[in-house]
């Protein structure tokens, strides 16, 4: 079933939410395990009385065994017979990440959603993460541990490398949200189905990878700030961890620059609007479009230089291309459609138009100081000169200002 209609809450589209089948549970809590069989049992019960006693939803837990060597399949096995809503899925090779994707992919529940087997997170944060996602107001939701109102106890090496991981994150991929490991998030299961087949991490860096094609969608992801207890006995390898999150980081920004994540045609799904793509796929096309807007310009200053004077032609000229400019960018460069926001885009690029016109009045305005009575070829070789600088505000401030989406970032508890 396939999204129809979108409504506007706030100034933001927001696309509805695709009902469930006939029988099939609201949400669907996965949790991968690997050789877990000390504490899967307790992990498992201890989730199903939380959600038992406090979740207003039909609910179902799956334990996705991640081809365990000793007894967590049968122990699984065992809990999906004493517990109806507690079913198994055995996959032959290990990887959070695809499990989560063989989970997800088969499941019908509206919200999907998983956690890590040690219940590292407190349980009470399972409705604040879900419930923003069953009333249509988010995308994706994760839960944080770098929030203010966030309460962590863990030691000062998982500290520091969590800290510097999302830090990286921001510096190198520009991402807006600030938790990419905890193991505590949900998804809709119809923006699951349109992200997944994009996602190629198996393992630990499936979740950033996922989080980046969202935001860079303009999908909105929902932060719930968490108590969390480290586990001690964690057996995760943080150094072959880091190094394999090191070799996604750098796939995704050869992704990112060759422009090949499909952000616009996800963002069309959901009735989004993608953030800016990225600069090396953007700024040939801009430059296109800016040497088509610098010729004719420079053809209406010829025109108009008699009848309105060298500033009144300047003015004229500049302000019938930048209107122009404006709306080619907006579909050819930013991947922007619709009548949504056009009006508030043009408004903004007149802005950006008073920077351009600035620059080239005071190239004329110089070059009528140094010299009164200039020829008409210096005078256009000056316009030109202060058009290229004038062309490099302008790609800064309309990537940056003018066509990125205010409701793209990330929310903690509905605001940023």
């Amino acid at each position: 079933m396939s999204i129809t209609n979108a409504a506007r809450i706030g100034g933001q589209r927001t696309a509805a939410v695709q009902p469930v089948p006939p029988g099939a549970p609201t949400v669907d809590v996965v949790i991968p395990v690997f050789n877990e069989e000390r504490d899967l049992a307790g992990c498992v019960r201890r989730l199903h009385k939380l959600l038992s006693d406090s979740l207003p939803y039909r609910f179902r837990i799956t334990v996705a065994d991640n081809a365990s060597t000793d007894a967590t399949l049968e122990i699984a096995r065992a809990l999906s017979a004493e517990f109806p809503d507690v079913t198994v899925v055995h996959l032959p090779e290990k990887g959070r990440g695809r499990a989560l994707r063989a989970v997800w992919s088969a499941s019908d529940a509206a919200v999907l959603a998983y956690m890590d087997v040690d219940l590292s997170t407190d349980l009470a944060a399972v409705l604040p993460l879900v419930a923003p996602l069953i009333s249509g107001h988010s995308d994706l939701a994760i839960g944080t541990r770098l929030h203010r109102g966030s309460r962590v106890v863990r030691g000062p090496k998982r500290e520091v490398l969590s800290r510097c991981y999302n830090l990286l994150l921001r510096r190198t991929l520009g991402v807006g949200f600030s938790d990419a490991q905890c193991g505590f998030k949900a998804i809709r299961r119809e923006v699951a189905a349109r992200l997944l087949p994009h996602v190629q991490d198996g393992a630990w860096f499936f979740d950033t990878e996922l989080l980046v094609l969202a935001e860079r969608s303009g999908l909105r992801i929902h932060e719930v700030p968490v108590d969390w207890v480290d586990d001690p006995d964690s057996r995760v390898d943080v150094m072959s961890t880091a190094l394999a999150d090191l070799r996604g980081i750098a796939r995704m920004r050869r992704t990112l620059a060759g422009g090949r994540l499909p952000t616009a045609e996800v963002a069309d799904t959901f009735a989004r609007n993608p953030l800016p793509g990225s600069t090396s796929r953007q700024l040939p096309r801009f430059l296109a479009i800016g040497v088509m807007s610098t010729l004719a310009y420079l053809a209406l200053f010829a025109a108009l230089r008699g009848p309105a004077g060298g500033q009144g032609a300047n003015a004229l000229a500049l302000l019938m291309t930048a209107i122009a400019n404006t709306t080619a960018n907006r579909r050819f460069t930013f991947g922007v459609r619709g009548p949504a926001g056009r009006g508030r885009h043009q408004l903004q690029g007149l802005g950006v138009f008073a920077v351009g016109l600035g620059l080239t009045s005071a190239s004329l305005a110089g070059l009528q100081i140094l010299d009164p009575s200039p020829g008409r070829g210096i005078e256009i070789a000056a316009l030109l000169l202060a058009n290229l600088a004038a062309t490099a505000a302008r790609f800064g401030l309309l990537r940056g200002w003018v066509f990125r989406p205010a409701a793209a970032p990330a929310s903690v508890g509905g605001t940023r």
